[in-house]
């Protein structure tokens, strides 16, 4: 008999699912694991797991088996997220780490980190949770891989509301730019062969982004980051209120590059300090970025990077990856169930995200959409 396109679909999913779950101690969690990545690649609309449980089941009473998977059941998400990370960098030519910061819309106040929050692009207050993943950035495709759920002080410092959501001792209330730095740290132990890639990330609107520059800078980790404008600038030698802006340097300094169909990138050499992971400060090589505005007269977002032996049109290039991390995050959303959780505990948020982002791995590089 002839293999058809859906029996080799359903094959790779198998061998996916055995990948992802085979290490997990029960065999019923192995079971449920394959059956809610199922209901998130079968389901159309909305993934609640009623709908999933009855589309790949069919059976209605399976979904509360497949919420006590989810939400109770207990499993490690992290080893999960190691074996995703190992198989999506084997099957693709990854570019870069893009990090991402991900608007999960909420309702009421009792899921873990939810916050009001505004967000300049919409220009508008919501009630939200806020997710940073780490995305593998191949061009075309960018996969998720991993994520860090923003905690507000609020949901570590109260007892009965740490104890409400679930949320581990080990969990603590920290800046975005830890997070981020968390998630490159984890990344780096799941690499098969020690390499790493750049770290790409646009996280000004949401964090200050020099103490992850420096401790990035200062682990030895390559990195292309968006910085505000204003940033202050320059070695220790002058004091800060002296030391000039990465805008003021590149409009003095800017050294400006061709790039093809009109378009002008403007670069300036600056050094970048860095902390190890010992406390010592360190010092390194490093370079401004921005693509000339011509209708302003003024470079557009800046990017701060210690990489300096790529021109910098290509790591301008790399530095549109957020965008596709931004789209990928979309997508997760209107075909992949990001936004479909129904729980409202720590651990059941980190289980489903990390069972979306296997979902969405495997559509994205199968060609397949719910």
């Amino acid at each position: 008999m002839h293999e058809t396109p859906e029996m080799a679909t359903g094959r790779a999913l198998d061998e996916l699912s055995r990948l992802l779950f085979g290490h997990l101690h029960r065999s019923d969690q192995q079971r449920w694991g394959q059956v809610y990545l199922q209901g998130l690649l079968r389901t159309h609309g909305k993934k609640t797991v009623r709908r999933m449980a009855a589309t790949v089941t069919g059976s209605e009473a399976a979904a509360s088996s497949l919420h006590q998977f989810v939400n109770a059941s207990p499993w490690e998400w992290t080893p999960v997220r190691g074996r995703l990370a190992r198989w999506a960098a084997r099957s693709l030519p990854v570019r870069s780490w893009t990090l991402a910061p991900t608007v999960l819309p909420k309702r009421g106040d009792h899921s873990p980190g939810v916050h009001q929050r505004f967000l300049p692009e919409s220009g508008r207050t919501v009630n939200c949770q806020l997710g940073l993943g780490l995305f593998l950035d191949a061009g075309q495709a960018h996969i998720p891989v991993d994520w860090q759920l923003f905690l507000p002080p609020r949901f570590t410092q109260d007892p009965a509301v740490r104890d409400r959501a679930k949320i581990p001792a080990t969990a603590q209330a920290q800046p975005l730019w830890d997070h981020a730095l968390h998630l490159v740290q984890e990344m780096t132990s799941w690499t098969d062969d020690g390499r790493t890639a750049p770290v790409v990330a646009d996280l000004t609107t949401l964090c200050d982004i020099t103490p992850l520059a420096q401790r990035l800078q200062g682990s030895g980790h390559a990195f292309v980051l968006a910085i505000p404008g204003q940033t202050a600038l320059g070695g220790p030698e002058l004091p800060p209120g002296e030391r000039p802006s990465a805008r003021a340097l590149l409009l003095r300094r800017g050294v400006r590059h061709p790039a093809g169909a009109g378009r002008q990138i403007i670069s300036y050499e600056t050094p970048v300090r860095g902390v190890r992971p010992s406390g010592e400060h360190t010092q390194g090589a490093g370079r401004l970025m921005a693509e000339w505005d011509a209708g302003t007269g003024r470079p557009g977002r800046i990017w701060l990077t210690n990489i300096t032996d790529r021109h910098p049109a290509e790591l301008l290039e790399l530095a549109r990856s957020p965008r596709g991390a931004q789209s990928a995050v979309r997508r997760m959303g209107e075909d992949f169930g990001l936004l479909d959780f129904e729980g409202r505990s720590f651990p059941g948020w980190h289980r489903h995200m990390t069972l979306v982002s296997a979902a969405y791995a495997y559509g994205t590089l199968e060609g397949m959409t719910p």
